[in-house]
């Protein structure tokens, strides 16, 4: 799936959260370890299952978001 921007390519994908890592270049190992998360927690909150809020949000902090300031909806569409 192409976009305008002189062939760049978008990737289509259901899950903010794994397409923040992966504009990041971050693997889903390092972004656990830097979050404080096991890698099988990090693997469900990526597939959409559930999780309590506070870890999520310490992965969302990794990630260069502030979650108390930048737009949760982008990154907790279920509320």
């Amino acid at each position: 799936m192409h976009n305008n921007n002189k062939g760049a390519v978008k990737i289509p994908t259901s899950n903010p959260l794994k397409a923040a890592r992966e504009r990041l270049m971050i693997s889903k190992s390092e972004l656990a370890r830097r979050a404080g998360v096991s890698l099988i927690t990090l693997g469900r909150i990526e597939q959409g299952r559930p999780c309590r809020l506070d870890t999520k949000r310490r992965v969302v902090k990794v990630l260069g978001f502030n979650p108390w300031l930048d737009d949760e909806e982008f990154f907790f569409p279920e509320r």
